[in-house]
């Protein structure tokens, strides 16, 4: 097998992952493929194939389904467990400082610090956003840690939360909520989620 094989096997192969995620997480939502192509604003056909790993999304086309799921790019992208086989996670999951898939993540990139089929996926978030974006919903419940900055959290209520570091907040499923930088400067956060196809 030359290097080119190689290299296209392993593309073919995180294609087919990143599919069967976006179809684990399509069908946790109880949701057709017609009506993630609705929410998505792609057509059935596309979504067809590339849950089947025959094609592979733009990073526009990823924002837009993780969008419609209620979930992120990375969260796609951090394809947990092989297709084939599905074989147990292992009993200790070791994520080193700077590894870990990193990714979009709202206005910001989030790097997940889990690795295996977990319970629920931890990762630190990081933005330096001063206006507020667009709400995320999604079924799993949320905990949030500032680990850095002054942070706005707007959960839907009759005002936002403030967060400095140490705070945390916990969020029901289906609660919307988004943040910002109070003053502007970069912020850090702890996200906890419980798994987006495990509910």
């Amino acid at each position: 097998m030359s290097w080119s094989d190689t290299v296209e096997a392993s593309v073919d192969e995180q294609a087919e992952r990143v599919g069967g995620r976006i179809r684990d997480m399509r069908r946790a939502r109880s949701m057709t493929l017609v009506q993630l192509a609705e929410a998505a604003a792609l057509s059935h056909p596309f979504l067809s194939q590339l849950e089947r790993g025959l094609a592979r999304p733009s990073m526009a086309s990823l924002e837009r389904i993780a969008r419609a799921l209620g979930t992120s790019q990375v969260e796609l992208l951090s394809v947990d467990e092989p297709r084939r086989g599905r074989e147990p996670a292992a009993s200790v999951s070791l994520v080193r400082a700077g590894t870990g898939t990193t990714g979009p993540y709202s206005e910001g990139t989030a790097q997940m610090l889990v690795e295996g089929a977990r319970a629920f996926h931890p990762m630190e978030y990081r933005s330096d956003n001063s206006d507020y974006r667009d709400r995320f919903v999604h079924d799993e419940d949320e905990w949030i840690y500032a680990l850095e900055g002054d942070i706005e959290v707007d959960a839907a209520g009759p005002e936002p939360l403030r967060l400095a570091p140490g705070d945390a907040v916990y969020l029901a499923g289906g609660t919307p909520h988004r943040f910002r930088s109070i003053d502007g400067a970069p912020f850090r956060l702890l996200i906890v989620k419980e798994h987006p196809a495990r509910l």
